[in-house]
C-alpha cells in the first residue's frame, strides 16, 4: 500500500510540472576538465585558470586531467564517448577542428560528438625571424624569399598545428619556395630560430612572446584583425597588405553531445563572468591571449568556419598524417 501511494504521489508530482531542471543541482560532485596535451602548454594553462574559478564560484571541484597523444585526438575520442551529464568537459585548441582533415582517421566528429560551450580566449599567430634576417616587414620577407629560392625555411610547432598551416597559407598565397621544418613543439621551434638554425618561425603569439620582448627574435606581423596588447608595436598582416590570412590559436570549452542545454548554458554564463574579471584578463594577456567568451551558438559557428578554412589549407598543401 505504501509503495502504491509513493507511485501515485510521484506521478502527481511529475504531472504538476514541478520537475527539477538538469542544472538545478549541478554540479553535485567534482567535474573533470580534460586537456588533450601535457601540462604546461597554453591550453592547459587556460583550462586551469577556468577550472579554479569554476571551483570557487560553483562550490564543487573542477579538476584538470591531461590526456596526451595524437595531437589531442586521444583525449577527444575518450570524451566523445563519456556519459553526457556535464561531469566531463574538455578544453580544446584549434587542433580539435584541424585534425579531422589532417589525419587519415580520428576517433571523433568535432560537430556531431560535441556541444560547444564557449570560446574562452584567442591568440593570433605571429611571424618571427632571427635578427640576422634582413627583412623587417612581411612584404620585405616575401621579396627576400623570392630573391633567394631554396634558401629559406620556417620552423613550426609540429605538422598540422595552426602556426604550420598559417605558414603554408602564406607560402601558397605568394607562391614561395619556403620549406617547413617541423619541431616537437613551439619551444624547440622558437629556440631553433633564436639560434639561427631556422631563419623564420610561424608560431602562436604566446610561444614567441618572451623572445620578441627580449630582442632575441624580430616580430614581422600578427595574423589577426587587430594588434595585440602584448606586442602593441607589431603590425597585423592586414596593415601590411596581406589579406585573408588571419590565423588564431583558439582555446575553448566543449562538452559531449547530449549534455543538457541547461548545463551548457550555465557553464557558458559562469565562464563569461570569469573572463570578464580584471585579474583573469591580465593573466590571459600575459599568456598572449585575448578573452572572448562567446555564446554556445557563436562558438559552434566559429568551429564550423575553422573546419572549412583549415580543411582547405590541408588539402591545398597536400598534408596528411596516416
Amino acid at each position: 500500500m505504501v509503495a502504491a501511494l509513493r507511485v501515485v504521489f510521484a506521478a502527481a508530482w511529475l504531472l504538476s510540472g514541478v520537475v527539477p531542471s538538469a542544472a538545478e543541482n549541478y554540479p553535485a560532485r567534482p567535474v573533470r576538465v580534460v586537456v588533450g596535451f601535457p601540462a604546461g602548454g597554453p591550453t592547459d594553462a587556460i583550462a586551469r585558470i577556468v577550472a579554479q574559478k569554476l571551483t570557487d564560484n560553483l562550490g564543487q571541484q573542477f579538476f584538470v586531467e591531461n590526456i596526451g597523444g595524437a595531437g589531442g585526438n586521444t583525449a577527444a575520442g575518450q570524451v566523445a564517448r563519456v556519459t553526457p551529464d556535464g561531469y566531463t568537459i574538455m578544453a580544446i585548441s584549434t587542433g580539435f577542428v584541424v585534425n579531422p582533415s589532417l589525419y587519415a582517421k580520428v576517433p571523433y566528429d568535432p560537430v556531431k560528438d560535441f556541444a560547444p560551450v564557449t570560446l574562452v580566449a584567442a591568440s593570433p599567430n605571429i611571424v618571427v625571424v632571427n635578427p640576422q634576417v634582413p627583412a623587417r616587414t612581411l612584404p620585405e620577407l616575401v621579396q627576400l624569399i623570392r630573391d633567394n629560392p631554396g634558401k629559406y625555411s620556417f620552423a613550426g610547432p609540429g605538422v598540422g598545428s595552426t602556426p604550420h598551416l598559417g605558414g603554408e597559407l602564406f607560402r601558397l598565397a605568394f607562391k614561395l619556395d619556403l620549406v617547413h621544418v617541423p619541431f616537437t613543439g613551439a619551444g624547440p621551434a622558437v629556440q631553433a630560430t633564436v639560434g639561427g638554425h631556422t631563419p623564420i618561425a610561424f608560431t602562436a603569439l604566446p610561444s614567441s612572446l618572451s623572445a620578441v620582448q627580449s630582442g632575441q627574435l624580430r616580430a614581422l606581423g600578427l595574423a589577426s584583425a587587430e594588434r595585440s596588447a602584448s606586442l602593441p608595436d607589431v603590425p597585423t598582416y592586414t596593415e601590411q597588405g596581406v589579406k585573408d590570412q588571419d590565423a588564431d590559436t583558439l582555446t575553448g570549452i566543449v562538452a559531449p553531445a547530449g549534455t543538457p542545454k541547461e548545463i551548457v548554458d550555465l557553464l557558458y554564463r559562469e565562464i563569461a563572468k570569469i573572463v570578464a574579471q580584471p585579474e583573469v584578463k591580465e593573466r590571459l594577456t600575459v599568456l598572449g591571449f585575448k578573452p572572448v567568451a562567446n555564446t554556445p551558438e557563436q562558438y559552434g559557428a566559429r568551429i564550423a568556419l575553422e573546419i572549412d578554412k583549415w580543411g582547405k589549407v590541408v588539402r591545398d598543401a597536400k598534408l596528411r598524417i596516416e
